[in-house]
């Protein structure tokens, strides 16, 4: 596939994982989505949970990836990408470790509290990284929601 094809494939995912995030945002949640893709197919799709389930696990990683292991009847996920509007934390960058996901699309970085800075070895050796997908407007939706709360 070229690359000008990988990013027409990466805005779409991406801009499917944004839904998600705007999801969030209209239910209170920090506004973060992700989209779990097999195959050119969404297998998953999900958003923060937080607040709702009143779980500090429920982000938008974990419950895409719980959703695409249960789709495929298993919990590696090596022919799958992810696709998630911030930079995963620590936590979720351990569970696309586990889980083996071989690619890794997010929009913006998370500076505070992203997986690069603290655990950058974190994927699976064989994972893909991919980063600044729609950052502006995945950065944008996160700056209005913490505004709106301050």
């Amino acid at each position: 596939m070229s690359t000008e094809e990988q990013s027409k494939k990466d805005l779409y995912y991406m801009q499917r994982a944004l839904a998600e995030a705007e999801a969030a945002y209209k239910e209170g949640e920090i506004p973060i989505g992700a989209v779990v893709v097999c195959r050119d197919r969404i297998i998953a799709r999900a958003h923060n949970l937080t607040e709702t389930l009143n779980d500090v696990t429920a982000h938008a990683e974990m419950q895409a990836i719980t959703m695409a292991a249960n789709e495929l009847g298993g919990k590696y996920l090596q022919d799958c990408t992810l696709y998630v509007t911030v930079e995963p934390c620590i936590m979720c960058a351990g569970a696309i470790g586990w889980a083996q996901l071989r690619r890794i699309v997010y929009g913006c970085p998370d500076e505070k509290r992203g997986y690069h800075e603290y655990a950058p070895k974190a994927f699976h050796p064989k994972a893909n990284v991919t980063y600044g997908v729609m950052e502006e407007e995945c950065r944008a939706l996160m700056q209005r929601f913490f505004q709106e709360r301050r």
